[in-house]
């Protein structure tokens, strides 16, 4: 990503590219987090889902092809992609990683590029070059509740405990066999799954884990469970008996509550993904089939928002147009966070918009810029380089020409948003994201 060409915006970019970089959201594996060819970077899904999207058959890129041959396919293809944002990461991960001259990549240099990307004998120590040249910090994990949580330094590679199954899949038998074998507790009622769901906090806690996210579709309600009302489908969903739908959402908004409580009594914070509708287009390649549904409310989580003041609720919304309805969140409750710029709302002219309201009108202490969402590591300096130059430029326009700010206060805004507010509201006994303990 290029620097910005004016000149103040490109003062902004210069100093805020020096700094480290805290991730607080990613899909890295930590026991293989760099790609070790290129077939591991181009098989990212904004890749495959646009070239798809513009023409190749999804055959080209099936799993079971050999790695060069999906490789060669797709960059028949990459011309159709030269316009889009994903495309510039992918040729800024090539010149950085890779040494690749120029800001194309094309069928007849993909041969030269595959043979440079190739780290399939290098091992730990291309992640530790890819990690030195992203000059990271940290980076969180997305780790499902049963992972052993072993083989790699916690304190890079930040574990994060990830619900979605504990909470969309509970009522799927092999769900609650992968319960009962992560924390050695026969789940089968209410009482039972409140003590396996406390072990899992306790060990994710105990390893270093400083955060529980879950992603939701648009039609999730939370609300209170009361012991009464869930007990029987709960029981129901843990015997592996069937359930229809209203126990369902019972099911799913009781073992939702019961995370936000343990949210609370280990002082988590519980990051929120809504939005995601899955498998919208069936034909399309492996993670470019969800898309979201413009009619998610934030005003669907307010007795959540109320009822746990002291849980911290980093949140990310799919769909581009509520970011209004975030920023005003943020700006009523001292426990809403707005967080990064999700999927389908990250890309440049989304994220401007977006940040810029939220510069303007919610506290500098409750603003979480960025997190790469990455499935390796290369993708990380890119990503944050798109989102760097979009601040940079809007801090330039918003703080410095129209409210006379000097350099100095808006790069202290910078570093609030990108470094200072993520290391705070991450770490277990800090305080709160409105300063109280």
């Amino acid at each position: 990503m290029s620097a910005p060409h004016d000149p103040i915006a490109r003062e902004l970019y210069d100093e805020i590219a020096r700094w480290p970089i805290y991730d607080p959201h990613s899909h890295i594996d930590p026991q293989r987090p760099a790609a070790r060819d290129l077939d591991e970077v181009l098989s990212y899904h904004y890749y495959t889902e646009l070239a798809h999207s513009a023409g190749m058959p999804a055959a080209q890129v099936a799993p079971d092809l050999p790695p060069r041959r999906r490789v060669r396919n797709l960059a028949e293809h990459l011309a159709t992609l030269d316009n889009t944002v994903q495309y510039s990461w992918l040729v800024e991960i090539a010149q950085t990683f890779h040494g690749h001259e120029g800001d194309r990549i094309d069928p007849k240099r993909i041969e030269a590029l595959y043979e440079a990307a190739d780290h399939t004998r290098d091992g730990p120590a291309w992640d530790q070059k890819v990690w030195d040249l992203t000059n990271l910090e940290a980076v969180f994990l997305t780790n499902e509740f049963d992972d052993p949580l072993t083989g790699w330094d916690t304190s890079r590679y930040v574990p994060c405990l990830r619900t979605d199954d504990l909470v969309l899949k509970l009522v799927e038998p092999g769900t609650v066999t992968r319960l009962r074998t992560a924390t050695n507790v026969d789940v089968g009622d209410n009482k039972s799954l409140r003590l396996a769901l406390a072990a899992l906090f306790e060990f994710f806690v105990e390893r270093g884990a400083r955060a529980c996210a879950i992603s939701l579709p648009p039609d999730f309600r939370p609300h209170p469970a009361t012991p009464t009302r869930s007990s029987t489908p709960v029981r129901r969903a843990l015997r592996g008996m069937d359930l229809r739908g209203d126990e369902v959402e019972e099911v799913r908004s009781a073992v939702f509550w019961m995370l936000a409580e343990f949210c609370h009594e280990f002082r988590l914070p519980f990051d929120l993904m809504i939005g995601p509708l899955r498998n919208v287009y069936p034909a399309g390649v492996a993670g470019g089939r969800d898309l979201f549904d413009r009619r998610v409310s934030l005003h669907d989580y307010r007795a959540l928002f109320n009822h746990f003041a002291d849980v911290t609720f980093p949140v990310s919304t799919l769909s581009p147009d509520a970011g209004a309805e975030l920023v005003a969140y943020g700006w009523i409750f001292p426990n809403v966070v707005p967080m990064g710029h999700w999927w389908y709302s990250n890309v440049p002219t989304f994220i401007a918009a977006d940040l810029r309201a939220r510069l303007e009108a919610v506290p500098r202490t409750k603003l979480v810029g960025y997190y790469s969402d990455a499935y390796k590591l290369e993708f990380v300096l890119p990503k944050f380089n798109m989102y760097r130059r979009v601040l940079a430029e809007t801090l330039a326009e918003s703080a410095i020409r129209a409210r006379q700010w000097t350099i100095e206060r808006a790069l202290e805004l910078a570093q609030s948003v990108l470094l200072e507010n993520p290391r705070r509201l991450f770490a277990r006994e800090s305080p709160g994201p409105n300063g109280a303990a």
